[in-house]
């Protein structure tokens, strides 16, 4: 039987917290659908929004943690932060794909991933939850363990050469950073099989996982949009690494081994 801090236990936990924010979110939804006033602000630019839904969720997932974890340190997307005392941490995203959320659009979900401080200070993800609500899916992997959608082993796609490739991204909120990555992605049009946009970075990783992309890159990011996501596209199979541009912003590049390095150099081409 898993042990409480081994790699299993851990996603044990962030897979029963990721399904109790899930609950939250569905029922906000439900509101808003009968009319109530999301409650919406902004963040990093005017069309980056924030709803009542997000905080709400990141507080059920403090919450449970902190009785399920009081001892570990918490990442939250929506301002939760507190270090801990075992080396261990949160990182959560309580909504990720906030828009496509108040648009009643798929393609958002609830991501919990948990890691381990190494001795040189950095962060490694342990274990990992992804959940889209929507559709009742829930990606999940640890790294003692495979991949997972519902249970069910999930595999890259490999190998893909680039001309067959379908290849995720994401766009950043603000407008400048939007102009490059437009140039990006008319390159990455011209070179692959053709692109998706799905508005959930955390739900992009795990496309890649489950073989429903063969890559995925987006420049533009924060830790808790992939922290879970890494995980399972990892255990699945996946060569992941970050994506950093001259104009500091980073993110991660996703994909099978075969398809890995032609893709980063189509990305980061010029750069």
């Amino acid at each position: 039987m898993a042990g409480r801090d081994d790699p299993a236990g851990l996603l044990a936990v962030a897979e029963e917290v990721a399904r109790t924010a899930g609950a939250v979110l569905l029922a906000h939804q439900r509101r808003l659908r009968a009319g109530e006033d999301a409650g919406v602000q902004t963040k990093s630019s005017a069309t980056d929004p924030v709803s009542v839904a997000d905080a709400d969720s990141e507080r059920v997932l403090v919450e449970a943690l902190t009785a399920a974890r009081p001892d570990d340190g918490l990442l939250g997307e929506e301002g939760a932060h507190r270090r801990g005392s075992t080396g261990l941490r949160w990182v959560v995203d309580p909504l990720d794909g906030t828009v496509n959320f108040l648009y009643g659009h798929p393609g958002w979900s609830v991501s919990v991933a948990v890691e381990r401080e190494e001795p040189d200070g950095t962060w490694r993800g342990i274990a990992g939850a992804v959940l889209d609500p929507v559709a009742d899916q829930l990606f999940a992997a640890h790294v003692d363990g495979p991949a997972t959608c519902d249970g069910i082993e999930i595999a890259v796609n490999d190998p893909v050469e680039l001309p067959h490739a379908l290849i995720g991204t994401g766009f950043s909120y603000e407008r400048d950073r939007r102009l490059v990555q437009a140039e990006v992605v008319t390159r990455v049009l011209a070179a692959a099989r053709d692109v998706r946009r799905v508005g959930s970075a955390a739900l992009d990783l795990c496309a890649v996982a489950a073989g429903r992309v063969d890559g995925y890159y987006e420049d533009t990011t924060q830790r808790w949009d992939w922290a879970a996501g890494v995980v399972i596209a990892r255990q699945a199979g996946a060569v992941v690494t970050p994506l950093t541009t001259q104009a500091g912003t980073s993110g991660v590049v996703a994909s099978g081994p075969a398809l890995h390095a032609d893709l980063v150099a189509l990305v980061t081409a010029g750069s």
